[in-house]
């Protein structure tokens, strides 16, 4: 008798095939999460550029992002390349990421606005010709809600050995190279690029046996990709209310994770005042994804995805709250197992609801095919890529522009307490917010499994008519 593995749509994957599928984030990890959690310091400690300046660049960037993403969801959805219709993008878009990459990193050009611009935007353009093509392979691989919720999970415990090779890896790694192990002087330049040279190259590694373990099979029907146009963009967006739940989730989410990363040196580096300590506390926000991650298909079967991320999004929050309370304490802030135990617990409450989040995504793809008969991959992941580079733009800016509301000086070893305190309100308390704003945004949610498993299903009765 059939089941619901056997059904056309409702494919189970093999292990060698989640782990390939995975290896896509964790390649990207090592590419791009490179350059948006140690960018900000590099630009100012290292390349020459004020943290105002670097602001304005980084705002500008996403703004080139919102023009570009769509373009990029329409042009993939239209097309279907030999080497596959979104797979193809992890070498095609792969190498020159990789090259953009390495270059945001070089000093040859220290001090020039230009080249930073140059090397920005071409990194960030490549990164969304990877990305928003990955996205929506992700959506092609099955419809199955446990299938994806397993794919996820495994997508972001390897995401997350990324996190952990670049949060702890990093500032490790350019101390050990960099002279006197002053990792935050411009003599430390040659060590920032050499790290970066490294991590890149295995990163496009990775993206080459993601796409060997790829299969396509839940995609756009060839005889309506003529209908997808840039306008669809707007129109999904509209139409598409979990979508738009979604959207808003994602921006918000980002902004408090680029917000908490972008924090995290200059606070260690000058509230803690220990620059040895970065790369343990940094890779503590990545060490739940392994206790947690692989719980997670077993913890949304027996609560729900709601009741998932109100717990994990609370546990957020009091790791935040822990953190602050510490650090303005004095004998508390002398225990440093209380640092990492904050952090520990605040990574937890993060990364369980970020993670989970990207199972979503094929959800509203398909309540966006059942609505309209289209399977829009490309442009649903162009609105999310959207939303979330705003969310990666905003918790770029917002703490730069924090170093200087609060007269952040690169020059000077120790801050005035005026400074040390925006930097503590920029890792805790603004996170903090936009973890109750995601709470909030979430409770919106409407699509719960039992609805998406019947939308999935009358959408491949459909095509049998």
């Amino acid at each position: 008798m059939s089941t619901i593995k056997e059904e056309k749509g409702f494919y189970k994957l093999s292990w060698k095939q989640r782990i390939g599928f995975g290896s896509g984030d964790l390649a990207q990890n090592l590419i791009y999460q490179t350059v948006a959690a140690y960018l900000s310091i590099f630009y100012t400690n290292v390349f020459g550029l004020e943290p105002a300046v670097a602001a304005v660049m980084f705002l500008i960037v996403r703004l080139v992002d919102v023009l570009w993403d769509p373009f990029v969801g329409a042009f993939v959805d239209k097309r279907n390349p030999k080497l596959g219709k979104y797979r193809a993008y992890l070498i095609l878009g792969g190498i020159p990421l990789t090259a953009f990459a390495i270059l945001c990193y070089w000093n040859g050009f220290s001090g020039s606005l230009l080249y930073a611009y140059i090397t920005y935007v071409g990194m960030s353009l490549c990164y969304t010709l990877v990305n928003v093509p990955y996205g929506a392979l992700n959506a092609s691989l099955t419809r199955d809600t446990d299938e994806i919720t397993i794919l996820t999970s495994v997508r972001m415990f390897m995401a997350n050995i990324g996190g952990f090779i670049i949060l702890f890896g990093v500032p490790a790694f350019i101390q050990y190279l960099a002279p006197d192990n002053n990792w935050k002087q411009p003599s430390a330049a040659n060590a920032w690029f050499a790290v970066m040279l490294i991590f890149a190259v295995v990163g496009l590694i990775l993206l080459a046996f993601c796409f060997s373990q790829t299969k396509e099979r839940v995609v756009l029907d060839e005889s309506k990709k003529d209908m997808v146009k840039y306008s669809d963009l707007f129109t999904e967006f509209k139409r598409n209310k979990p979508l738009r739940i979604l959207a808003f989730f994602f921006i918000t989410a980002f902004a408090l994770m680029a917000v908490g990363n972008t924090a995290a040196s200059y606070y260690i580096g000058y509230n803690i005042g220990d620059d040895t300590m970065l790369k343990w506390f940094n890779g503590l926000s990545s060490i739940p994804a392994f206790i947690f991650l692989p719980l997670v298909p077993a913890i949304k079967k027996a609560i729900g995805k709601k009741q998932m991320f109100y717990i994990f999004l609370s546990v957020g929050i009091i790791g935040m709250a822990m953190l602050y309370v510490i650090t303005v304490i004095p004998a508390l802030k002398s225990q440093i197992w209380l640092i990492y135990t904050a952090q520990f617990i605040k990574s937890t409450g993060i990364i369980v609801a970020t993670g989970y989040m990207w199972a979503l995504v094929p959800e509203v793809i398909s309540y966006g095919e059942w609505k309209t008969g289209r399977r829009i991959s490309g442009i649903v992941n162009a609105l999310t890529g959207i939303f979330f580079k705003a969310g990666f733009a905003l918790g770029g800016v917002i703490p730069l522009m924090m170093l200087a509301l609060v007269k952040f000086n690169k020059d000077l070893p120790q801050q005035t307490d005026f400074t040390q305190q925006g930097i503590l309100w920029t890792i805790t308390i603004i996170p903090a917010i936009l973890l109750v704003l995601a709470m909030f945004i979430i409770s919106k949610y409407e699509l719960d499994d039992q609805t998406i498993d019947k939308i999935n299903k009358e959408i491949e009765s459909r095509n049998l008519e």
